[in-house]
């Protein structure tokens, strides 16, 4: 007989990517300020999955390549609702506050305010069995303590009323 023992499955997770965001101001285009622009850097993100349902993300991105001569700058802090499909794809929302700025040639945005996110993430990692007890419902497969996963969401940086639409994939 096997001796049984606890498992921590452990649901924080961090990530690193490649933002692409396309900003248009909300003033006419008899505004000096007008236009569009679309720029791409870095995004991050840390989390914490509390079960496969609910998690709190924090994220960060900041632009580094400019078409027009606009850089945006934006971090936040998220409730993350999932939806699980299959054991390795999870859908999910993003519902929180974010700190954003824009500089640049057109209408700046310094805003402190709701921002909204849908995307998916899958994960890379093969499954192993492990003998033991899960302290925790997860996914029942116990390789939450490391794994390999790939995202794509999309991100309405600035929900607010006469603010530009910042948007990023």
């Amino acid at each position: 007989v096997v001796p049984v023992k606890n498992i921590n499955a452990n649901g924080f997770y961090a990530g690193l990517g490649i933002a692409g965001v396309q900003y248009k101001s909300n003033c006419d285009s008899t505004c000096a300020k007008s236009g569009k622009d679309k720029t791409a850097g870095l995004m991050a993100r840390v989390g914490y999955d509390f079960n496969k349902y609910v998690g709190i993300e924090a994220r960060g991105a900041r632009t580094n390549w400019k078409a027009d001569g606009g850089k945006v700058k934006h971090a936040g802090v998220f409730v993350k609702p999932m939806l699980p499909v299959g054991d390795s794809v999870n859908v999910y929302g993003l519902v929180g506050v974010a700190k954003t700025t824009t500089n640049g040639p057109l209408q700046r945005t310094d805003a402190e305010t709701l921002a909204l996110g849908a995307g998916v993430e899958v994960d890379l990692s093969a499954d192993r069995a492990k003998e033991g007890r899960y302290n925790r419902a997860f996914d029942g497969k116990g390789d939450q303590e490391k794994g390999i996963g790939v995202f794509l969401d999309y991100e309405r940086m600035v929900v607010k009323s006469g603010s530009p639409d910042l948007d990023a994939v």
